[in-house]
């Protein structure tokens, strides 16, 4: 993160993009290939996209924000409609249950804190995480279905065993844990039926956030039942040197059935292994594989999100690419974005509620979408984007 941060630094002056630097950009968003199955006529621009994100000043040191930018897309303008200052580095971000421009923002691993804040830019609610427990937070959490409950990944500092950190959706407070049968647990999601599926990273870590001990890497897909977190299935690959970290679900196809991707962060010894290792593993609701041949380059996939034909994008920040899998085409990985530092990713479902993606670079927000024309925005004052952002509306 420290590398991506210092990336951007220097290149924007006076709360703007250098002349220099933006002309880079522009020249190639201009090459992004639209789609690998087709271009289809340009689609009139409309309405305006709301996305929740994390953020600090493009230099060491600056504040940490969270809020809601303004995508309008015929105005060709990217604004920030509110921002909160943070306690720290953040990680991912949630929407309110409410009908309402709320967040809740989750403290960066080893997290210690949980912020609420409301559509009008002020802070309601501070969660102090180590004052409650020796539980630190891993950066994901997902509501309950009836929003009762928040799920959290945690990690219980005195054994490094793997939580599910089981609050109070209003106080935040803690009400049970569950194992989640590995250690460095990460993102996690509902299926159909209710139940979570946790992704175990399996890399240990010391209390600092410092990997260790690689060899003795387990990760796995773990799939919990809400009542009492009972464990009732535990998948992993072959490789156990890939590490399980983001999730998202695909559009389902006619017959119903959409997968779950995961991003893959590979942890081998040499870099040449890394840069051989595959970035995504697809879930099929009985089985856990690695389906494509290529990857980024250097084996680190950043974000996930759901995408057109019912598959996936995966950010690349080392590699500055956004690559695109399609269950139609399981052995391709196909690129749509090259931008530098291309790392949190949006849905944005754009014309006839497909798959495009809103994507977070060093220059601005760039969108992608398989029937529409790409479009990038410059970031509204100098400002470095944290990993992950969400779509809003």
């Amino acid at each position: 993160m420290a590398g991506r941060m210092a990336a951007v630094a220097g290149q924007m002056t006076g709360g703007q993009l250098t002349r220099r630097r933006l002309l880079q950009g522009l020249l190639v968003l201009g090459a992004l290939p639209l789609t690998g199955i087709g271009r289809a006529a340009p689609v009139p621009e409309a309405g305006v996209a709301l996305i929740g994100a994390s953020w600090r000043g493009p230099n060491a040191g600056d504040a940490y924000y969270a809020g809601v930018l303004e995508a309008d897309w015929r105005a060709r303008t990217l604004r920030i409609r509110y921002a909160v200052p943070l306690p720290g580095r953040a990680h991912a971000l949630l929407a309110e249950p409410e009908p309402e421009l709320g967040l809740l923002v989750l403290a960066a691993r080893p997290g210690k804190w949980l912020l609420r804040c409301n559509d009008r830019g002020e802070i309601v609610q501070h969660f102090d995480v180590a004052a409650e427990s020796a539980h630190r937070l891993n950066g994901h959490a997902v509501y309950s279905e009836d929003g009762r409950r928040l799920f959290c990944t945690e990690t219980d500092s005195r054994d490094g065993k793997g939580r599910i950190g089981v609050r109070d959706a209003r106080s935040l407070a803690m009400l049970t844990t569950w194992d989640t049968g590995g250690i460095d647990p990460h993102q996690l999601l509902p299926d159909a039926a209710g139940n979570l599926l946790v992704a175990n990273g399996g890399a240990p870590r010391t209390a600092s956030d410092a990997k260790h001990d690689l060899q003795r890497m387990a990760p796995s897909l773990v799939r919990l039942e809400t009542g009492a977190g009972r464990r009732l299935g535990q998948w992993t690959l072959p490789d156990p040197r890939l590490s399980l970290r983001h999730l998202a679900w695909g559009l389902p196809d006619a017959a119903g059935l959409r997968y779950l991707g995961i991003a893959i962060q590979a942890e081998h010894d040499s870099r040449a292994e890394r840069a051989r290792a595959p970035v995504l593993a697809v879930f099929d609701g009985e089985r856990l594989w690695t389906p494509a041949g290529g990857n980024d380059g250097v084996g680190y996939s950043g974000d996930i999100v759901t995408a057109c034909d019912g598959g996936f994008a995966l950010s690349s920040n080392q590699a500055g690419k956004v690559l695109l899998w399609r269950p139609g085409l399981p052995d391709k990985l196909e690129q749509i974005v090259d931008f530098k530092e291309s790392y949190a990713l949006a849905h944005w479902p754009g014309p006839q509620a497909s798959g495009g993606v809103m994507v977070a670079t060093a220059f601005g927000l760039v969108r992608w979408h398989p029937q529409a024309q790409p479009a990038f925005l410059a970031w509204p004052e100098p400002m470095a984007l944290d990993n992950h952002w969400i779509s809003l509306a």
